[in-house]
């Protein structure tokens, strides 16, 4: 079944600074490095970022209601003498591109996706959600929040050139989802499914009448059976659905029964009912 960014930087004139004051750190972000800098937006977000990589965090700016939460994150950005700043809700917006900032936006550089290894996951004998042309950033955002608040801990994007990578957008959405789960990519993904049906039994979500189909209850029951395989998920564009030489890669295709009031859900609903199977087995 198909499921059917260079910040302006904050006036110094308007803004307060953060005790302790850090002399040797500028008070804000220049405009050429800020195009460098990748906007991680709301608590959550912004906590999850601190908590496993503090390292990645460039600028730190925050609203005065926000103050008594960011202590911790002040007190790190200050040991590594890097500046953070309390700002009017007008100049945070302004650095966070948006009025949705949730009264906390840190500057980080971005990162670069690794290269998903099949050999690897042979061994780890982990479920895995793959997203094969999901090209909404707030649908890849919603994917990988469900992914971290059900445990699954790996989702993989092909290079399909309509697929969605991580954005501000996609990380607003995900409130610190991206932190928790490895997202990593899978080019040529058909050749990537075929080597992967060694240790996986390989999904595609389709509306295919020439196939025998499954639905997500054969996604649970393999954990702790002799010789089961973790599965493994495909889910494809919101509109165009999965491209034909993945489908054809696939073990079996895979669809969630309706009502048949409407066809399909979208894709950020249909991934939740599936992560939701794949975590629990």
């Amino acid at each position: 079944m198909p499921p059917r960014g260079r910040p302006p930087h904050p006036s110094r004139a308007r803004s307060r600074t953060a005790a302790p004051a850090i002399p040797s750190a500028p008070s804000a972000p220049e405009p050429t490095e800020s195009r460098k800098l990748f906007r991680v937006a709301g608590l959550a977000a912004v906590s999850a970022l601190f908590t496993h990589e503090p390292e990645r965090v460039e600028r730190l700016f925050f609203d005065e209601r926000l103050k008594p939460a960011v202590g911790a994150f002040c007190k790190a950005m200050a040991a590594a003498r890097k500046p953070y700043r309390m700002v009017e809700a007008e100049e945070l917006a302004k650095v966070a591109g948006t009025v949705l900032h949730g009264g906390v936006v840190a500057l980080m550089a971005p990162r670069t996706l690794p290269l998903f290894d099949t050999e690897a996951a042979r061994r780890a004998t982990e479920p895995l959600l793959i997203l094969d042309g999901v090209g909404n950033p707030h649908n890849l955002g919603a994917i990988l929040r469900t992914a971290a608040f059900f445990g699954l801990p790996r989702v993989l994007i092909s290079d399909h050139p309509g697929q969605a990578l991580p954005s501000e957008a996609a990380y607003r959405v995900a409130e610190g989802g991206f932190e928790w789960v490895a997202l990593e990519r899978a080019p040529t993904l058909p050749a990537v499914l075929k080597r992967l049906r060694a240790s996986h039994r390989v999904f595609g979500t389709a509306l295919d009448q020439t196939r025998p189909t499954v639905d997500a209850g054969a996604l649970t029951g393999w954990r702790g059976k002799q010789g089961a395989k973790p599965p493994a998920v495909v889910l494809g564009n919101e509109e165009d659905g999965i491209p034909p030489a993945t489908l054809a890669a696939c073990e079996a295709v895979l669809t969630i029964p309706g009502s048949g009031r409407v066809q399909s859900l979208n894709v950020a609903a249909t991934a939740a009912i599936l992560i939701h199977a794949l975590a629990a087995g």
